[in-house]
């Protein structure tokens, strides 16, 4: 049993032996820079438009600014029109200062406008009626008298 024991004890340290190497190996390998990746880093050539870096082997790649050509908009040309200033002093009140008297009163003010031309046009057909009685009669009238 002793020997069994230490025999699977061994084996156990082995196997943490190789994972532990394989996991150093990997590490080393992310740590190290591949060759290839170093050199294509080199080639990068970095332009700063509007950054300027601290590093001066990187302000070299400093851009100058571009030279925007003169834009000349017409309706800037244009001197403005002059308003005339007011105190504003003058807006803090409402123009009119019964317009909340207007607003709540509108609604009776329909009715009594929707009422008022039903009025006017039965006043015009009264009108018109006595009207054509008059001429009815007028030419009954006329000929009578014949």
């Amino acid at each position: 049993m002793g020997s069994e024991e230490e025999e699977s004890i061994e084996q156990a340290a082995a196997a943490r032996r190789e994972r532990l190497e394989a996991l150093r190996a990997a590490k080393n390998l992310l740590e190290t820079p591949d060759e290839e990746e170093t050199d294509v880093n080199n080639d990068v050539n970095v332009k700063f438009r509007n950054y300027l870096p601290h590093d001066k082997q990187l302000q070299e790649g400093k851009l100058a600014p571009p030279k925007l050509p003169k834009f000349e908009d017409p309706v800037a040309t244009a001197p403005p029109v002059e308003e005339k200033k007011e105190d504003p002093f003058l807006n803090i009140a409402p123009k009119k200062p019964n317009w909340d008297l207007r607003r709540d009163v509108q609604k009776k003010l329909d009715k009594l406008e929707k009422r008022t031309q039903k009025a006017i046009f039965q006043i015009m057909e009264q009108q018109e009626k006595e009207k054509q009685l008059a001429e009815e009669n007028g030419g009954q009238d006329d000929d009578s008298g014949n």
